[in-house]
C-alpha cells in the first residue's frame, strides 16, 4: 500500500485503501499496521490533525480491529 510520510514523533507514515477501507500505519518504532474499516473521513482527519499522534489515540486506536504486517 502507497503510504504518505507525516511530521510526528510517533508515526512515520499513513496510507489507505478507500475500497477495503483498511488505513496502514508505520510507526517511528518500525512496525506497520492495518486497522481494518476505518471511514475514509477518520483517515482524512488523520492527515490534515495537528497532532497525527494524539488524532490516533483518540480516533484510531483501540477503536477497529488491527493487525501488524511489518
Amino acid at each position: 500500500m502507497l503510504r504518505h510520510a507525516v511530521v510526528s514523533t510517533s508515526i512515520r507514515s499513513v496510507g489507505y485503501d478507500p475500497d477495503t477501507e483498511i488505513l496502514e500505519i508505520e510507526f517511528q518504532s518500525g512496525g506497520v499496521y492495518q486497522y481494518i474499516g476505518v471511514p475514509r473521513m477518520v483517515y482524512e482527519g488523520l492527515l490534515v490533525a495537528p497532532s497525527h499522534g494524539r488524532y490516533f489515540q483518540e480516533f484510531v486506536r483501540e477503536r477497529y480491529p488491527y493487525e501488524k504486517v511489518g
